[in-house]
């Protein structure tokens, strides 16, 4: 009884995680992994894990979650005719090339490396958010070797800072003229041909790091992975639904800040 109230706290916010996750993902078309990354980075910093080992499990566990939360999220956005698969089919080959090429790196490199690339991408998607233009840059996706370039580059860095592509593959989509709606759906198929393959090898190649939280195998904390998947499958829908009863920009500005200050926060901690 002990060991659970000792452990309740990691417990109640690895299902709060969930939960904030799962709503974003269906209320503003943003991937989990953006909000679980850095939440788990943080978590397990506050139980003695090192700033480089937690972020390595952070990504790797927030991968994992990704896979069935992508699942329930295709359900939905498909029953509207909003995923692609057309697109998925030509992407899906570069896609796998960048997520097998950055999965490996994460086994590979120190966990500063992947804290950085992440404070700079969440900087870069707040700032999006809040200033992005709404009109396409573009009046068309480019040829097959542009796409090829943009599928393979989603799933690079994607894979090495543990999102499931939404937060890249939407600006890409919509940049090109592709339809807001169509690029959130598309995305959600985009985020399980990421988290599926980086996912496994991430469990499989990845070393434990020797003060990893308990419960990690490779570099998946399957604690982890047990406490949010329930609930960001539970909420992604309640998410999309209310999507449509509130207001979803101006929550979507807020959200813009707060990551805004997440990855400052992880950039300061590396070099404050």
């Amino acid at each position: 009884m002990d060991t659970i109230i000792d452990n309740l706290p990691v417990l109640v916010a690895l299902i709060t995680t969930g939960i904030f996750a799962g709503l974003l993902a269906g209320l503003l078309g943003v991937g989990g992994g953006i909000v679980i990354v850095p939440v788990l980075f943080f978590l397990f910093q506050a139980f003695g894990v090192s700033p480089e080992s937690a972020m390595l499990v952070a990504t790797a566990t927030s991968l994992a979650t990704i896979i069935p939360t992508s699942i329930s999220s295709i359900r939905a956005h498909n029953a509207k005719g909003n995923v692609d698969f057309v697109l998925l089919k030509r992407w899906g080959v570069f896609i796998l090339i960048g997520v097998l090429l950055g999965s490996w790196l994460v086994t590979r490199v120190n966990g500063s490396w992947l804290t950085l690339l992440f404070g700079v991408i969440a900087i870069l998607s707040s700032l999006n958010m809040l200033i992005g233009s709404k009109k396409a840059l573009f009046n068309d996706l480019p040829n097959t070797a542009g796409q090829a370039g943009m599928a393979t580059s989603v799933g690079l860095f994607s894979s090495l800072v543990g999102i499931g592509g939404g937060t890249l593959t939407v600006p890409m989509l919509t940049f090109c003229n592709y339809p807001a709606h169509r690029a959130v759906g598309t995305a959600a198929g985009v985020g399980l041909l990421i988290s599926l393959p980086a996912a496994i090898t991430m469990l499989v190649v990845g070393q434990t790091p020797a003060d990893a939280p308990m419960g990690t195998f490779g570099l998946v904390n399957l604690i982890g992975f047990v406490c949010i998947v329930p609930l960001t499958v539970m909420f992604a829908p309640i998410g999309a639904k209310l999507a449509s009863l509130l207001d979803a920009q101006k929550l979507k500005k807020i959200f813009a800040v707060v990551l805004m200050i997440t990855g400052l926060r992880m950039l300061a901690q590396l070099f404050l």
